[in-house]
């Protein structure tokens, strides 16, 4: 007996797959911004009473390196959608390319055998004119 894998095992298994390395890229920005931003969300040590955290010099360097790591992590998403979607394009140019083909193929094929229904039509009215002239060659 023979096991087979069905199409929507293989399927669940790619989602699954995909779904855990999108999770896994989520908590590796969530620690990144937890680990470098965390200072900011402490008060700045002679303001206690104050509502705002201070802001050192190296607040701006860290949000570019954050937006630095986003833009390159979507852009690589991005990049990855957009040549999807271009290969599904040109796919769908070759799948109307192969149709028309096919239907140009089948309308050939349609009138070659309407050729051969005539030739044989002929022919057979052919033969059976001579059978007759051969039959009637005979009786006389």
């Amino acid at each position: 007996m023979m096991n087979v894998i069905r199409p929507e095992k293989i399927d669940s298994i790619d989602e699954d797959e995909n779904l855990a390395a999108v999770t896994e890229v989520e908590a590796g920005l969530r620690d990144f911004v937890r680990n470098d931003v965390a200072y900011l969300r402490r008060p700045a040590p002679g303001l206690l009473g104050s509502t705002e955290p201070a802001l050192e010099p190296s607040t701006e360097a860290t949000v570019n390196n954050v937006n630095s790591l986003i833009q390159r992590v979507a852009g690589t998403s991005l990049s990855e959608i957009e040549n999807l979607i271009s290969e599904l394009e040109g796919l769908r140019d070759l799948l109307h390319a192969e149709g028309q083909r096919v239907q140009r193929e089948i309308s050939g094929y349609a009138q070659l055998s309407q050729q051969a229904m005539k030739s044989t039509r002929m022919i057979a009215d052919n033969v059976s004119q001579w059978k007759r002239a051969a039959d009637g060659l005979r009786n006389s």
